[in-house]
């Protein structure tokens, strides 16, 4: 299968689907953090490539309720964050998942078809993680674990947190690459 991983620069997701056999490319602005396929740039210049399935972790600075206090100071932030969501939604490619947390996605475009925890992937932690599916099945839990830490949400300040708090956790990614890519 060939996959892209939008707006991905950690290379978790991307990782996860070669090691299970799949033509997996992450892609963002940044460059990625760990070497493997990576196109450092504008996803729109290579979302119209080809691609089987598409997981895309578009940005949620303007998005997440988390910062719901300062929707008021950035509306035009905020409408372009949501154009890119309904660009990436909408593209061609079959079987999509986006993710992003709570955010305003639910009320300007649709409801999440799932939520899910870090907690029911292996993870101690809770972090709600919302999926926006388009011919793709819910994640079914992989190895529910006792713990329910929020320590994404309580790092202290520092100029990684933001980088720290959007990397996808290593079973939520090795999940999507087991179900999804087996379709």
């Amino acid at each position: 299968m060939k996959v892209l991983v939008a707006c991905e620069f950690s290379g978790t997701v991307r990782d996860a689907f070669i090691r299970g056999g799949h033509d997996a490319m992450s892609c963002d602005l940044l460059p990625t953090d760990v070497p493997g396929p990576h196109y450092k740039g504008d996803v729109m210049d290579v979302i119209g490539a080809g691609w089987d399935l598409m997981i895309a972790h578009p940005p949620c600075t303007h998005l997440a309720v988390s910062g719901s206090r300062w929707f008021k100071d950035k509306v035009s932030e905020q409408a372009i964050a949501l154009d890119f969501v309904r660009l990436l939604l909408n593209s061609s490619i079959k079987k999509i998942a986006l993710e992003n947390p709570i955010s305003v996605i639910s009320s300007k475009i649709r409801k999440p078809d799932q939520i899910i925890q870090p907690w029911q992937f292996g993870h101690g932690e809770t972090k709600a993680t919302c999926f926006w599916l388009k011919d793709l099945p819910k994640l079914i839990p992989t190895n529910i674990v006792s713990g329910r830490e929020a320590k994404v949400h309580k790092m202290p300040p520092s100029p990684d947190r933001w980088k720290l708090r959007s990397k996808t956790y290593q079973g939520i990614a090795d999940a999507m690459a087991q179900q999804w890519g087996n379709l």
